[in-house]
């Protein structure tokens, strides 16, 4: 894209955050497209994007919003600047398949391909997909819902965003004028130079109360009320430290986020200083919202995030030779009521039956 023009960008998968990012660029000018369900295209080609905040109702009518991949490259008169996902990280493969097949069919070139979603593992799958030439990492730390479809509501107004070159072969002016478009727009953007530190720390954000809370039914705030939880949820941190040093990740400052400097803290500090400012931490982060991991095994939706949070801690410890036992635990039996709701309601407020299943790995 060129900085003297407005961008064209394509929001694949036009959720709460894809809703976000695309209404903003859009209140500045800049094309773009949604892609979101077919209900979802149908009310916002009728009656615009709304958007609440604090300042009360906005509606963006300048977005085209159309049902699935293929319609975008097929009214898109030229190329796109980029393609942001922003579906979840199991739905990221079928995702890229259908950008593959877009792009095949006009003839189109690859844009830049961000990840602005949650886990570790997407970008990699954009890089060997396309190529790491044109894959950037992305984060986003705006707690945002969806009261009904075509409007969102922006539950705490921070707008923070991180972006990072995935490999130094990403083009420097294509990255910087996507930075300044996502800036001009309202986001608070830091440019990052080290991609994976990024994606990790963000890990580190969303698995805290996450995993746990899905699997016994409770929010975060009953979490960290009950101290051997908390310590759970203090250990399960450790060892995702513990497998980023052994890899040479670093934790970096994200948004209002200290990692860099609280990593040696969460190490070694004593639990209960750290149940203490975690408890006040975690349910201002969330803005009142339940962990979505809470969300997607409770609404029923047949899949879950946690392969690509707690699982990727495990994944990379074993690559890593690093014991995970904590996240080993909340990442198999969480993926087992994913897939067998029927024991659901045996987990529903069992922390110790979470305990001992930890303790015996």
């Amino acid at each position: 894209m060129k900085a003297d023009r407005h961008a064209k960008i394509v929001i694949i998968g036009a959720g709460a955050i894809g809703c976000l990012v695309g209404g903003k660029l859009a209140q500045q000018g800049h094309a773009v497209t949604l892609v979101g369900r077919p209900r979802f295209a149908e009310t916002v080609q009728q009656a615009g994007l709304t958007i609440v905040d604090d300042a009360g109702r906005h509606t963006v009518r300048n977005v085209t919003a159309v049902g699935d991949t293929a319609a975008a490259w097929a009214g898109a008169s030229s190329p796109f600047d980029a393609a942001i996902l922003t579906v979840k990280s199991y739905d990221t493969a079928t995702a890229l398949d259908e950008l593959g097949a877009a792009l095949a069919q006009t003839g189109h070139p690859v844009p830049l391909v961000v990840s602005l979603q949650n886990g570790v593992g997407n970008e990699e799958a954009i890089a060997a997909h396309f190529d790491a030439a044109h894959t950037v990492a992305g984060t986003l730390t705006t707690p945002v819902s969806v009261p009904e479809v075509g409007v969102i509501h922006i539950d705490k107004p921070r707008f923070t965003m991180g972006l990072s070159r995935w490999s130094p072969a990403v083009d420097a002016a294509a990255f910087a004028d996507l930075h300044d478009a996502l800036a001009g727009a309202g986001f608070k953007v830091t440019a990052f130079g080290d991609a994976r530190g990024m994606k990790w720390t963000k890990l580190l954000m969303n698995m805290i109360g996450n995993a746990t809370s899905a699997i016994l039914d409770l929010s975060p705030d009953q979490i960290f009320a009950d101290k051997r939880l908390a310590n759970l949820e203090i250990d399960a941190w450790r060892e995702a430290l513990a497998v980023m040093r052994a890899r040479d990740i670093p934790a970096l400052n994200v948004g209002s986020f200290p990692f860099a400097t609280l990593a040696p803290l969460i190490r070694f500090g004593p639990k209960p200083m750290l149940r203490t400012a975690l408890r006040r931490q975690v349910g201002d982060a969330r803005g009142g919202k339940m962990p979505s991991l809470h969300i997607d095994l409770h609404s029923g939706k047949g899949k879950s995030e946690v392969g690509w949070l707690n699982g990727a801690v495990v994944r990379a410890g074993e690559e890593a030779g690093v014991a995970t036992p904590v996240n080993r635990v909340l990442t198999e039996v969480l993926t087992e009521l994913v897939t067998q709701p029927a024991q659901r309601d045996e987990w529903r407020h069992a922390g110790t039956r979470l305990l001992t299943a930890v303790a015996s790995v």
